[in-house]
């Protein structure tokens, strides 16, 4: 996420006129037309929309968090910990008898071991078929058992590919969690020791 006082260079209290003077200095410098970076510009930008809107402002400074301050893979990890905050407000225990941000923390790690196996087997699939491969004897005319087994090795591959990913993203959503903290009940807390 990008801090838009930071990218301003402004402090949290600071007032209309003083967010409004600090975009006009740094928008000198950062504008494309004067040699400035195009995403640095359209990021300077939109941190001085945000301050400059009170409405977006204080959902800002109440939240941390803006949908066009947030990069692809922020925006991912929030989709991954959307699910997983829908479960624990659906939870009938009684808030403060179970720590929601560890559950959280514990079925992202679970979600991570169970990809990283399923990486595994789909390799081990994709070993298994080049060595059929390697076997198989070719038609002289043409290799469609060849090209056959060539295409679901590429399959496997992509899917590879689209699991790797999938733990970057759920890891993305695990470090979203640092520094969140949970206070139980101190009957909860008894009990769970």
């Amino acid at each position: 996420m990008i801090d838009p006082y930071e990218t301003l260079g402004v402090a949290r209290n600071a007032d209309a006129a003083q967010i409004k003077t600090a975009y006009r200095k740094r928008a000198k410098n950062a504008h494309p037309d004067a040699g400035g970076d195009v995403e640095a510009f359209a990021r300077l930008t939109t941190s001085y929309e945000i301050l400059s809107d009170p409405v977006r402002r204080k959902v800002y400074d109440e939240t941390g968090y803006d949908p066009t301050l947030a990069d692809a893979k922020d925006l991912e990890g929030l989709v991954v910990l959307e699910s997983l905050i829908n479960e624990f407000i659906l939870d009938e225990r009684d808030p403060g008898s179970f720590d929601p941000v560890a559950a959280m923390r514990r079925k992202l790690t679970d979600r991570i071991v169970n990809v990283r196996f399923h990486i595994l087997e789909l390799e081990r699939h994709r070993a298994r078929i080049r060595n059929h491969l390697d076997r198989i004897g070719k038609r002289p005319d043409t290799d469609f058992l060849g090209s056959m087994m060539r295409a679901r090795s590429d399959s496997i591959t992509d899917a590879i590919i689209k699991a790797e990913t999938q733990i970057a993203t759920i890891e993305q959503a695990y470090q979203m969690l640092d520094g969140y903290s949970y206070e139980m009940e101190v009957e909860a807390r008894s009990a769970a020791e």
